[in-house]
Protein backbone atom coordinates (compact mmCIF):
# COMPACT_ATOMS: atom_id res chain seq x y z
CA UNK A 1 0.00 0.00 0.00
CA UNK A 2 2.86 2.30 0.89
CA UNK A 3 4.58 1.49 -2.42
CA UNK A 4 1.43 2.33 -4.41
CA UNK A 5 1.09 5.68 -2.59
CA UNK A 6 4.74 6.48 -3.24
CA UNK A 7 4.35 5.63 -6.95
CA UNK A 8 1.28 7.88 -7.16
CA UNK A 9 3.15 10.78 -5.57
CA UNK A 10 6.07 10.29 -7.97
CA UNK A 11 3.71 10.29 -10.92
CA UNK A 12 2.09 13.54 -9.71
CA UNK A 13 5.49 15.17 -9.34
CA UNK A 14 6.42 14.09 -12.87
CA UNK A 15 3.22 15.60 -14.29
CA UNK A 16 3.67 18.90 -12.45
CA UNK A 17 7.34 19.07 -13.39
CA UNK A 18 6.57 18.37 -17.05
CA UNK A 19 3.92 21.10 -17.18
CA UNK A 20 6.25 23.59 -15.52
CA UNK A 21 9.14 22.67 -17.85
CA UNK A 22 6.95 23.04 -20.94
CA UNK A 23 5.71 26.48 -19.84
CA UNK A 24 9.23 27.66 -19.08
CA UNK A 25 10.51 26.50 -22.46
CA UNK A 26 7.63 28.19 -24.28
CA UNK A 27 8.21 31.51 -22.51
CA UNK A 28 11.97 31.61 -21.95
CA UNK A 29 13.48 30.09 -25.11
CA UNK A 30 12.27 32.84 -27.48
CA UNK A 31 13.85 35.48 -25.24
CA UNK A 32 17.11 33.51 -25.05
CA UNK A 33 17.28 33.15 -28.83
CA UNK A 34 16.88 36.88 -29.52
CA UNK A 35 18.94 38.19 -26.59
CA UNK A 36 21.81 40.38 -27.71
CA UNK A 37 20.93 40.20 -31.41
CA UNK A 38 20.46 43.25 -33.63
CA UNK A 39 17.52 43.45 -36.00
CA UNK A 40 18.26 45.07 -39.34
CA UNK A 41 15.75 46.81 -41.61
CA UNK A 42 13.07 46.45 -38.97
CA UNK A 43 10.12 48.81 -38.95
CA UNK A 44 10.05 48.85 -35.16
CA UNK A 45 13.55 48.29 -33.76
CA UNK A 46 15.79 51.31 -33.28
CA UNK A 47 18.93 49.24 -32.72
CA UNK A 48 21.65 49.55 -30.14
CA UNK A 49 23.75 52.32 -31.67
CA UNK A 50 26.31 52.32 -34.43
CA UNK A 51 25.83 52.76 -38.15
CA UNK A 52 24.45 49.31 -38.93
CA UNK A 53 21.91 49.13 -36.12
CA UNK A 54 20.58 52.68 -36.41
CA UNK A 55 21.18 54.19 -39.86
CA UNK A 56 20.21 50.96 -41.62
CA UNK A 57 16.84 50.79 -39.89
CA UNK A 58 13.59 51.94 -41.51
CA UNK A 59 12.10 53.37 -38.33
CA UNK A 60 12.00 56.88 -39.81
CA UNK A 61 10.08 55.48 -42.77
CA UNK A 62 7.61 53.84 -40.42
CA UNK A 63 7.29 57.00 -38.31
CA UNK A 64 6.65 59.05 -41.42
CA UNK A 65 3.87 56.72 -42.61
CA UNK A 66 2.34 56.51 -39.15
CA UNK A 67 2.67 59.93 -37.55
CA UNK A 68 3.06 62.30 -40.51
CA UNK A 69 1.05 60.66 -43.28
CA UNK A 70 -1.54 59.12 -40.95
CA UNK A 71 -1.68 55.58 -42.33
CA UNK A 72 -2.53 52.64 -40.09
CA UNK A 73 0.86 50.93 -39.69
CA UNK A 74 1.28 47.24 -38.84
CA UNK A 75 3.72 44.43 -39.53
CA UNK A 76 3.64 40.73 -40.40
CA UNK A 77 6.06 38.39 -38.63
CA UNK A 78 5.14 35.03 -40.13
CA UNK A 79 4.80 35.04 -43.91
CA UNK A 80 3.31 37.20 -46.68
CA UNK A 81 1.30 34.15 -47.76
CA UNK A 82 -1.49 35.63 -45.62
CA UNK A 83 -1.88 38.83 -47.64
CA UNK A 84 -4.97 37.69 -49.52
CA UNK A 85 -6.81 37.14 -46.23
CA UNK A 86 -6.14 40.63 -44.90
CA UNK A 87 -8.94 43.09 -44.46
CA UNK A 88 -9.43 45.41 -47.46
CA UNK A 89 -6.39 44.25 -49.49
CA UNK A 90 -7.01 47.00 -52.08
CA UNK A 91 -6.39 49.52 -49.29
CA UNK A 92 -3.25 47.79 -48.02
CA UNK A 93 0.39 48.42 -48.92
CA UNK A 94 2.93 45.65 -48.20
CA UNK A 95 6.51 46.88 -47.70
CA UNK A 96 9.20 44.23 -48.35
CA UNK A 97 12.37 46.17 -47.52
CA UNK A 98 15.75 44.43 -47.56
CA UNK A 99 14.86 40.71 -47.82
CA UNK A 100 17.71 38.81 -46.16
CA UNK A 101 16.55 35.42 -47.46
CA UNK A 102 14.89 34.47 -50.75
CA UNK A 103 11.16 34.84 -51.19
CA UNK A 104 9.70 31.35 -51.58
CA UNK A 105 7.67 30.30 -54.60
CA UNK A 106 4.43 29.96 -52.61
CA UNK A 107 4.97 33.40 -51.08
CA UNK A 108 5.66 34.88 -54.52
CA UNK A 109 2.43 33.33 -55.84
CA UNK A 110 0.46 34.79 -52.93
CA UNK A 111 1.89 38.29 -53.46
CA UNK A 112 1.28 38.06 -57.21
CA UNK A 113 -2.40 37.22 -56.57
CA UNK A 114 -2.54 40.00 -53.96
CA UNK A 115 -1.57 42.56 -56.61
CA UNK A 116 -3.28 41.17 -59.72
CA UNK A 117 -6.51 39.81 -58.22
CA UNK A 118 -7.08 41.70 -54.96
CA UNK A 119 -5.80 45.12 -56.00
CA UNK A 120 -3.10 45.20 -53.31
CA UNK A 121 -0.12 47.58 -53.28
CA UNK A 122 3.45 46.31 -52.80
CA UNK A 123 6.92 47.89 -52.66
CA UNK A 124 9.90 45.54 -52.94
CA UNK A 125 13.35 47.02 -52.24
CA UNK A 126 16.44 44.84 -52.62
CA UNK A 127 20.03 45.15 -53.82
CA UNK A 128 20.36 41.44 -54.63
CA UNK A 129 18.50 38.45 -56.03
CA UNK A 130 16.47 37.45 -52.94
CA UNK A 131 13.33 38.98 -54.48
CA UNK A 132 13.80 37.48 -57.95
CA UNK A 133 11.20 34.70 -57.61
CA UNK A 134 8.61 37.40 -57.07
CA UNK A 135 10.08 39.92 -59.53
CA UNK A 136 10.25 37.39 -62.38
CA UNK A 137 6.49 36.88 -62.22
CA UNK A 138 6.19 40.51 -63.31
CA UNK A 139 9.01 40.40 -65.89
CA UNK A 140 11.63 42.08 -63.66
CA UNK A 141 15.08 40.75 -62.74
CA UNK A 142 17.45 42.01 -60.05
CA UNK A 143 21.19 41.67 -60.68
CA UNK A 144 23.36 40.10 -57.99
CA UNK A 145 26.12 42.73 -57.93
CA UNK A 146 26.33 46.48 -57.24
CA UNK A 147 25.73 49.07 -59.94
CA UNK A 148 28.43 51.65 -60.76
CA UNK A 149 27.49 54.90 -62.48
CA UNK A 150 30.20 57.39 -63.45
CA UNK A 151 27.65 60.02 -64.54
CA UNK A 152 25.05 59.80 -61.76
CA UNK A 153 26.84 59.57 -58.41
CA UNK A 154 26.63 61.81 -55.36
CA UNK A 155 29.51 63.06 -53.26
CA UNK A 156 29.92 63.26 -49.51
CA UNK A 157 30.58 66.67 -48.01
CA UNK A 158 32.94 67.51 -45.16
CA UNK A 159 32.65 70.99 -43.63
CA UNK A 160 30.50 72.04 -46.56
CA UNK A 161 33.06 71.00 -49.19
CA UNK A 162 32.91 67.98 -51.52
CA UNK A 163 35.20 65.19 -50.40
CA UNK A 164 37.25 63.43 -53.05
CA UNK A 165 37.44 60.37 -50.81
CA UNK A 166 33.64 60.40 -50.49
CA UNK A 167 33.10 60.28 -54.25
CA UNK A 168 32.09 56.81 -55.33
CA UNK A 169 30.34 55.46 -58.40
CA UNK A 170 28.41 53.24 -55.96
CA UNK A 171 26.61 56.26 -54.47
CA UNK A 172 24.03 56.61 -57.24
CA UNK A 173 21.31 59.22 -57.68
CA UNK A 174 18.34 59.01 -60.01
CA UNK A 175 15.62 61.36 -61.19
CA UNK A 176 12.33 59.57 -60.63
CA UNK A 177 8.81 60.15 -61.91
CA UNK A 178 5.83 59.11 -59.83
CA UNK A 179 3.39 57.65 -62.33
CA UNK A 180 4.99 58.05 -65.78
CA UNK A 181 7.55 56.11 -67.76
CA UNK A 182 10.64 58.29 -68.05
CA UNK A 183 11.42 56.64 -71.40
CA UNK A 184 8.17 58.05 -72.81
CA UNK A 185 8.06 61.48 -71.18
CA UNK A 186 8.55 64.50 -73.48
CA UNK A 187 11.95 66.20 -73.08
CA UNK A 188 10.37 69.28 -71.56
CA UNK A 189 8.83 67.22 -68.76
CA UNK A 190 12.06 65.32 -68.19
CA UNK A 191 13.74 68.63 -67.39
CA UNK A 192 10.93 69.77 -65.11
CA UNK A 193 11.41 69.27 -61.40
CA UNK A 194 8.59 68.91 -58.92
CA UNK A 195 8.76 72.13 -56.90
CA UNK A 196 7.58 72.23 -53.31
CA UNK A 197 4.14 73.60 -54.16
CA UNK A 198 3.54 70.77 -56.63
CA UNK A 199 4.44 68.18 -54.03
CA UNK A 200 2.26 69.73 -51.35
CA UNK A 201 -0.65 69.87 -53.77
CA UNK A 202 0.12 66.28 -54.82
CA UNK A 203 0.71 67.34 -58.40
CA UNK A 204 2.59 64.22 -59.38
CA UNK A 205 2.57 64.44 -63.17
CA UNK A 206 5.06 65.75 -65.72
CA UNK A 207 7.94 66.19 -63.29
CA UNK A 208 10.73 64.27 -61.56
CA UNK A 209 12.34 64.26 -58.11
CA UNK A 210 15.90 63.27 -57.14
CA UNK A 211 16.26 59.98 -55.21
CA UNK A 212 19.48 58.85 -53.53
CA UNK A 213 20.75 55.26 -53.51
CA UNK A 214 23.70 53.75 -51.67
CA UNK A 215 25.29 50.81 -53.49
CA UNK A 216 22.18 49.75 -55.43
CA UNK A 217 22.04 47.00 -57.99
CA UNK A 218 20.43 47.28 -61.40
CA UNK A 219 17.17 45.87 -62.72
CA UNK A 220 16.12 44.66 -66.15
CA UNK A 221 12.58 44.47 -67.47
CA UNK A 222 11.51 41.99 -70.14
CA UNK A 223 7.93 42.05 -71.51
CA UNK A 224 5.67 39.12 -70.70
CA UNK A 225 3.29 37.52 -73.23
CA UNK A 226 0.46 39.59 -71.78
CA UNK A 227 2.32 42.77 -72.81
CA UNK A 228 1.86 42.10 -76.54
CA UNK A 229 1.18 45.11 -78.74
CA UNK A 230 -2.09 43.61 -80.02
CA UNK A 231 -3.60 43.85 -76.55
CA UNK A 232 -4.87 47.38 -76.10
CA UNK A 233 -7.50 46.80 -73.43
CA UNK A 234 -7.91 49.43 -70.74
CA UNK A 235 -7.48 46.65 -68.21
CA UNK A 236 -4.09 45.64 -69.61
CA UNK A 237 -1.27 46.05 -67.14
CA UNK A 238 0.88 49.17 -67.37
CA UNK A 239 4.65 48.94 -66.94
CA UNK A 240 6.51 52.17 -66.15
CA UNK A 241 10.23 52.69 -65.66
CA UNK A 242 10.19 55.47 -63.06
CA UNK A 243 13.95 55.97 -62.79
CA UNK A 244 17.02 54.76 -64.64
CA UNK A 245 20.78 54.87 -64.28
CA UNK A 246 22.80 56.65 -66.93
CA UNK A 247 23.57 54.78 -70.19
CA UNK A 248 27.19 54.37 -69.03
CA UNK A 249 26.26 52.52 -65.83
CA UNK A 250 27.46 48.93 -65.43
CA UNK A 251 27.04 46.00 -63.04
CA UNK A 252 30.31 45.30 -61.22
CA UNK A 253 30.20 41.51 -61.47
CA UNK A 254 33.98 41.16 -61.10
CA UNK A 255 34.18 43.58 -58.19
CA UNK A 256 36.99 45.63 -59.75
CA UNK A 257 34.99 48.81 -60.45
CA UNK A 258 36.16 48.88 -64.07
CA UNK A 259 33.79 49.96 -66.80
CA UNK A 260 36.12 48.59 -69.50
CA UNK A 261 35.95 45.01 -68.19
CA UNK A 262 33.90 42.96 -70.65
CA UNK A 263 32.63 40.74 -67.83
CA UNK A 264 30.95 43.74 -66.16
CA UNK A 265 27.69 44.06 -68.19
CA UNK A 266 26.65 47.55 -69.29
CA UNK A 267 23.37 47.09 -71.20
CA UNK A 268 22.63 50.82 -71.22
CA UNK A 269 19.09 50.58 -69.87
CA UNK A 270 19.47 49.61 -66.22
CA UNK A 271 16.45 50.58 -64.15
CA UNK A 272 16.48 51.86 -60.57
CA UNK A 273 12.71 51.98 -59.95
CA UNK A 274 10.03 50.05 -61.86
CA UNK A 275 6.29 50.34 -61.33
CA UNK A 276 3.64 47.94 -62.66
CA UNK A 277 -0.10 48.70 -62.37
CA UNK A 278 -3.07 46.37 -62.90
CA UNK A 279 -6.23 48.48 -63.44
CA UNK A 280 -9.78 47.22 -63.60
CA UNK A 281 -9.68 44.80 -60.64
CA UNK A 282 -13.14 44.21 -59.14
CA UNK A 283 -13.59 44.31 -55.39
CA UNK A 284 -16.17 45.49 -52.88
CA UNK A 285 -16.07 48.55 -50.62
CA UNK A 286 -18.03 51.59 -49.55
CA UNK A 287 -18.62 53.72 -52.62
CA UNK A 288 -19.68 57.28 -53.30
CA UNK A 289 -23.37 58.15 -53.61
CA UNK A 290 -25.05 57.33 -56.89
CA UNK A 291 -22.96 54.25 -57.76
CA UNK A 292 -24.82 51.18 -58.99
CA UNK A 293 -24.49 47.51 -58.20
CA UNK A 294 -25.70 47.32 -54.62
CA UNK A 295 -24.47 44.26 -52.78
CA UNK A 296 -25.08 45.16 -49.15
CA UNK A 297 -26.04 48.10 -46.98
CA UNK A 298 -23.12 50.39 -47.90
CA UNK A 299 -20.97 47.94 -49.82
CA UNK A 300 -20.93 47.96 -53.59
CA UNK A 301 -18.81 46.73 -56.47
CA UNK A 302 -15.74 48.84 -57.10
CA UNK A 303 -12.94 48.97 -59.69
CA UNK A 304 -9.45 49.36 -58.18
CA UNK A 305 -5.84 49.18 -59.35
CA UNK A 306 -3.23 46.76 -58.06
CA UNK A 307 0.30 48.15 -58.01
CA UNK A 308 3.79 46.84 -57.34
CA UNK A 309 7.01 48.88 -57.32
CA UNK A 310 10.51 47.39 -57.47
CA UNK A 311 13.38 49.48 -56.04
CA UNK A 312 16.99 48.46 -56.64
CA UNK A 313 18.26 49.41 -53.18
CA UNK A 314 16.81 48.89 -49.71
CA UNK A 315 18.95 51.66 -48.24
CA UNK A 316 16.87 54.18 -50.17
CA UNK A 317 14.32 53.67 -47.36
CA UNK A 318 16.84 53.64 -44.50
CA UNK A 319 17.13 56.25 -41.78
CA UNK A 320 20.39 57.41 -43.35
CA UNK A 321 18.66 58.85 -46.40
CA UNK A 322 15.02 59.16 -45.44
CA UNK A 323 15.13 62.70 -44.04
CA UNK A 324 17.45 65.54 -45.07
CA UNK A 325 18.35 66.25 -41.45
CA UNK A 326 19.71 62.75 -40.86
CA UNK A 327 21.41 62.72 -44.26
CA UNK A 328 23.22 66.01 -43.49
CA UNK A 329 24.46 64.47 -40.25
CA UNK A 330 26.10 61.81 -42.45
CA UNK A 331 27.91 64.06 -44.93
CA UNK A 332 25.13 64.43 -47.51
CA UNK A 333 23.68 67.66 -48.88
CA UNK A 334 20.46 68.76 -50.58
CA UNK A 335 22.35 70.21 -53.51
CA UNK A 336 25.08 69.14 -55.89
CA UNK A 337 25.99 72.54 -57.29
CA UNK A 338 29.64 72.21 -56.26
CA UNK A 339 30.01 68.96 -58.20
CA UNK A 340 31.19 69.17 -61.79
CA UNK A 341 29.44 67.01 -64.38
CA UNK A 342 27.46 64.57 -62.26
CA UNK A 343 24.80 66.84 -60.74
CA UNK A 344 21.07 66.34 -61.24
CA UNK A 345 20.66 70.13 -61.19
CA UNK A 346 22.21 70.14 -64.64
CA UNK A 347 19.01 68.43 -65.81
CA UNK A 348 16.25 69.78 -63.54
CA UNK A 349 16.87 73.30 -62.29
CA UNK A 350 16.20 74.37 -58.70
CA UNK A 351 15.10 70.91 -57.64
CA UNK A 352 16.88 70.26 -54.38
CA UNK A 353 16.88 66.93 -52.64
CA UNK A 354 14.92 66.99 -49.37
CA UNK A 355 15.47 63.36 -48.39
CA UNK A 356 13.94 60.29 -50.02
CA UNK A 357 10.88 60.75 -47.84
CA UNK A 358 9.60 63.42 -50.22
CA UNK A 359 9.51 61.12 -53.24
CA UNK A 360 8.43 57.82 -51.69
CA UNK A 361 5.64 59.42 -49.64
CA UNK A 362 4.29 60.87 -52.86
CA UNK A 363 4.67 57.51 -54.64
CA UNK A 364 2.79 55.60 -51.93
CA UNK A 365 0.07 58.24 -51.93
CA UNK A 366 -0.29 57.78 -55.69
CA UNK A 367 -0.43 53.98 -55.43
CA UNK A 368 -3.26 54.03 -52.90
CA UNK A 369 -6.89 54.61 -53.89
CA UNK A 370 -7.03 58.23 -52.71
CA UNK A 371 -7.88 59.45 -56.21
CA UNK A 372 -10.53 56.77 -56.85
CA UNK A 373 -13.66 58.91 -57.08
CA UNK A 374 -15.90 55.84 -56.91
CA UNK A 375 -14.63 55.11 -53.40
CA UNK A 376 -16.53 56.76 -50.56
CA UNK A 377 -15.06 60.18 -49.77
CA UNK A 378 -15.01 59.38 -46.05
CA UNK A 379 -12.54 56.59 -46.83
CA UNK A 380 -10.34 58.01 -49.58
CA UNK A 381 -9.73 61.25 -47.65
CA UNK A 382 -8.90 59.46 -44.40
CA UNK A 383 -5.48 57.80 -44.59
CA UNK A 384 -6.09 55.91 -41.34
CA UNK A 385 -8.48 53.76 -43.41
CA UNK A 386 -5.45 52.53 -45.39
CA UNK A 387 -2.88 50.04 -44.04
CA UNK A 388 0.91 50.03 -44.44
CA UNK A 389 2.23 46.59 -43.46
CA UNK A 390 5.97 45.95 -43.05
CA UNK A 391 7.11 42.42 -43.86
CA UNK A 392 9.31 41.33 -40.93
CA UNK A 393 9.51 37.67 -42.04
CA UNK A 394 12.47 38.07 -44.37
CA UNK A 395 15.18 38.15 -41.69
CA UNK A 396 17.68 35.31 -41.37
CA UNK A 397 17.37 33.27 -38.16
CA UNK A 398 20.06 31.33 -36.31
CA UNK A 399 20.39 27.55 -36.27
CA UNK A 400 18.97 27.28 -32.75
CA UNK A 401 16.12 29.73 -33.22
CA UNK A 402 15.10 28.53 -36.70
CA UNK A 403 12.88 25.62 -35.49
CA UNK A 404 11.02 27.89 -33.09
CA UNK A 405 10.61 30.66 -35.67
CA UNK A 406 9.34 28.19 -38.29
CA UNK A 407 6.94 26.64 -35.76
CA UNK A 408 5.57 30.05 -34.81
CA UNK A 409 5.29 30.94 -38.48
CA UNK A 410 3.20 27.82 -39.05
CA UNK A 411 0.97 28.67 -36.09
CA UNK A 412 0.43 32.20 -37.34
CA UNK A 413 -0.22 30.81 -40.81
CA UNK A 414 -3.05 28.77 -39.30
CA UNK A 415 -4.56 31.77 -37.53
CA UNK A 416 -3.82 35.47 -37.29
CA UNK A 417 -6.00 35.84 -34.19
CA UNK A 418 -3.78 36.48 -31.15
CA UNK A 419 -6.00 34.54 -28.73
CA UNK A 420 -6.26 31.52 -31.02
CA UNK A 421 -2.54 31.70 -31.76
CA UNK A 422 -1.57 31.25 -28.11
CA UNK A 423 -4.32 28.67 -27.65
CA UNK A 424 -2.74 26.61 -30.43
CA UNK A 425 0.70 27.01 -28.82
CA UNK A 426 -0.57 25.84 -25.43
CA UNK A 427 -2.33 22.86 -27.02
CA UNK A 428 0.91 21.88 -28.75
CA UNK A 429 2.63 22.05 -25.36
CA UNK A 430 -0.08 19.84 -23.86
CA UNK A 431 0.38 17.28 -26.63
CA UNK A 432 4.11 17.23 -25.92
CA UNK A 433 3.35 16.67 -22.25
CA UNK A 434 1.04 13.74 -23.03
CA UNK A 435 3.65 12.25 -25.37
CA UNK A 436 6.24 12.34 -22.59
CA UNK A 437 3.98 10.34 -20.27
CA UNK A 438 2.80 7.65 -22.69
CA UNK A 439 4.59 4.30 -22.28
CA UNK A 440 4.45 1.76 -25.14
CA UNK A 441 1.96 -1.03 -24.45
CA UNK A 442 3.34 -4.54 -24.03
CA UNK A 443 1.50 -7.75 -23.30
CA UNK A 444 1.17 -8.86 -19.66
CA UNK A 445 2.09 -5.44 -18.28
CA UNK A 446 -0.06 -4.56 -15.32
CA UNK A 447 0.58 -0.79 -15.38
CA UNK A 448 0.12 1.19 -18.59
CA UNK A 449 0.53 4.98 -18.34
CA UNK A 450 -1.63 5.84 -21.32
CA UNK A 451 -3.86 8.86 -20.66
CA UNK A 452 -6.07 7.97 -23.62
CA UNK A 453 -7.11 4.61 -22.13
CA UNK A 454 -8.18 5.09 -18.54
CA UNK A 455 -10.23 1.95 -17.88
CA UNK A 456 -8.57 -0.69 -20.04
CA UNK A 457 -6.25 -3.45 -18.81
CA UNK A 458 -3.96 -5.50 -21.04
CA UNK A 459 -5.50 -8.80 -22.09
CA UNK A 460 -3.86 -11.89 -20.60
CA UNK A 461 -2.93 -14.74 -22.88
CA UNK A 462 -5.26 -17.73 -23.06
CA UNK A 463 -3.33 -20.79 -21.69
CA UNK A 464 -4.87 -22.91 -24.45
CA UNK A 465 -3.00 -20.85 -27.01
CA UNK A 466 0.44 -21.45 -25.46
CA UNK A 467 1.10 -24.63 -27.46
CA UNK A 468 0.09 -23.01 -30.77
CA UNK A 469 2.43 -20.09 -30.12
CA UNK A 470 5.34 -22.45 -29.37
CA UNK A 471 4.59 -24.45 -32.54
CA UNK A 472 4.60 -21.27 -34.63
CA UNK A 473 7.92 -20.28 -33.09
CA UNK A 474 9.38 -23.68 -34.07
CA UNK A 475 8.18 -23.52 -37.69
CA UNK A 476 9.46 -19.94 -38.02
CA UNK A 477 12.86 -20.93 -36.67
CA UNK A 478 13.11 -23.85 -39.13
CA UNK A 479 11.97 -21.76 -42.11
CA UNK A 480 14.46 -18.98 -41.39
CA UNK A 481 17.28 -21.46 -40.73
CA UNK A 482 16.82 -23.07 -44.16
CA UNK A 483 16.22 -19.70 -45.87
CA UNK A 484 12.75 -20.57 -47.13
CA UNK A 485 9.87 -18.30 -47.99
CA UNK A 486 6.46 -18.88 -46.45
CA UNK A 487 5.16 -20.37 -49.70
CA UNK A 488 8.15 -22.68 -50.04
CA UNK A 489 7.69 -23.84 -46.46
CA UNK A 490 3.99 -24.49 -47.02
CA UNK A 491 4.52 -26.94 -49.91
CA UNK A 492 7.10 -29.02 -48.08
CA UNK A 493 5.76 -32.53 -47.15
CA UNK A 494 5.62 -33.33 -43.39
CA UNK A 495 8.22 -36.08 -43.71
CA UNK A 496 10.76 -33.68 -45.18
CA UNK A 497 10.07 -31.09 -42.48
CA UNK A 498 10.50 -33.77 -39.77
CA UNK A 499 13.87 -34.62 -41.27
CA UNK A 500 14.79 -30.94 -41.30
CA UNK A 501 13.85 -30.61 -37.61
CA UNK A 502 15.71 -33.75 -36.51
CA UNK A 503 15.06 -33.44 -32.76
CA UNK A 504 12.40 -36.08 -31.76
CA UNK A 505 10.96 -33.86 -29.02
CA UNK A 506 10.45 -30.97 -31.42
CA UNK A 507 9.05 -33.29 -34.12
CA UNK A 508 6.47 -34.52 -31.59
CA UNK A 509 5.60 -30.89 -30.72
CA UNK A 510 5.10 -30.09 -34.39
CA UNK A 511 2.89 -33.02 -35.45
CA UNK A 512 1.48 -34.88 -32.45
CA UNK A 513 -2.25 -34.25 -31.93
CA UNK A 514 -2.67 -36.29 -28.74
CA UNK A 515 0.30 -35.10 -26.75
CA UNK A 516 -0.57 -32.67 -23.93
CA UNK A 517 2.01 -30.27 -22.47
CA UNK A 518 2.19 -28.52 -19.15
CA UNK A 519 3.36 -24.86 -19.06
CA UNK A 520 6.67 -26.01 -17.60
CA UNK A 521 7.21 -28.50 -20.46
CA UNK A 522 6.44 -25.79 -23.00
CA UNK A 523 9.04 -23.48 -21.39
CA UNK A 524 11.61 -26.30 -21.69
CA UNK A 525 10.69 -26.75 -25.35
CA UNK A 526 11.14 -23.01 -25.94
CA UNK A 527 14.66 -23.31 -24.59
CA UNK A 528 15.27 -26.23 -26.97
CA UNK A 529 13.92 -24.18 -29.90
CA UNK A 530 16.28 -21.31 -29.10
CA UNK A 531 19.22 -23.73 -29.01
CA UNK A 532 18.13 -25.60 -32.14
CA UNK A 533 20.22 -24.96 -35.23
CA UNK A 534 23.26 -23.58 -33.42
CA UNK A 535 25.27 -26.84 -33.67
Amino acid sequence: MTDEKSEEENFTRIVIGSVATTMVLLLILPMIFVAGKSTYYSAYTEGEGGEVSSLAQVTDFRHSMDQEEGYFVANTMSTPMLVNDWKDPHRTGLMIIGPEKPIAETEADAIYDFVTEKGGKVIVASDGTNANRLAEKFGVTFFDAPLNDENQFWTEYIDGQPSSEGSSWLNVWGLAAVSEDVNEMPPAYLKQGCVDTDVLEENRENCRLPVMFRSPTGMKYEPLPEDSIEQSSEDQRQVKILSTASPSAFIDIKGNGRADDNENPAPGDLALIIRIDYPGITTFDKVSAGSSGIVGANIRELQVTGSIVFVSDEEAFSNRMWTLEEAQNNNMESTCEQQSNNCWLNTVRETYWQGNEEYFSLLIDDMMEHDNTKLAKSIRDDKSQFQIVFDESRHVTGILSAPFVEAMGTVVLLTSNNFLKWLVVLNVGLLLLVAMMVVPEKENWRHIFDLTRFKERPNKLDPSSYRNRVQKALFTKVRVHYDLTRDQMAIKPPAEIQTMIGDPRLVELAYSQSRKYTPQELRQLMVAIRRWGKN
